[in-house]
């Protein structure tokens, strides 16, 4: 496994060792010896999974409030995504900076996305099945999200036009939303 630092401190693609033969492959997802080893210590507590049936599906950029907030450990199992972080900690050096990443079944790679990260991806093609870990429960009363079109951060996303959640039409802009995310250095 490759683990890989990203220009978004904390944030980390991971590259999991694919075994392949002409019965297809394996490879450990998850594994928390491994996963610790790299500097990964995170008690996972629930499994999500979503199916986006079109391509341009858009979900996002989503987090949950502390005492709330959710790392998250996320993957594409079928098809590909164009999968964002935007760095929403107070005082952080790259606050309000982004970066994006490919996802999918084929290249299998994995990407680690801290508290104090808003979230989203968008697919890119059809049936797109995404599944993820997170390290604390779903909470609505915590539940937050910044607009997937703000300005301020001029994310390139690969459509203009996504298919979009009556929620993800709804959240505001960086400069509006509510955080409490403090960056400790």
């Amino acid at each position: 496994m490759q683990v890989l630092q990203t220009k978004l401190p904390g944030v980390k693609l991971i590259e999991p060792a694919v075994f392949g033969d002409h019965r297809g492959f394996f490879m450990e997802s998850y594994n928390d010896e491994t996963f610790k080893t790299h500097g990964i210590c995170h008690a996972f507590v629930q499994d999500n999974h979503s199916l986006s049936v079109e391509a341009g599906v858009l979900r996002g950029l989503h987090y949950q409030l502390p005492p709330k907030a959710q790392t998250k450990l996320v993957r594409c199992t079928n098809g590909a995504i164009y999968d964002v972080v935007v760095d929403i900690r107070k005082g952080s050096p790259t606050f309000g900076q982004w970066q994006g990443f490919i996802l999918s079944e084929a290249n299998k790679r994995q990407l680690l996305v801290p508290q104090g990260f808003a979230h989203g991806f968008c697919t890119l093609v059809s049936n797109c099945e995404v599944q993820y870990k997170v390290d604390a429960l779903y909470s609505p009363d915590h539940d937050r999200g910044i607009a997937w079109n703000d300005p301020a951060l001029g994310i390139d996303w690969p459509t203009s036009t996504p298919v979009l959640s009556e929620k993800d039409t709804k959240h505001p802009l960086l400069a509006d939303a509510e955080l409490n995310f403090i960056y400790e250095g």
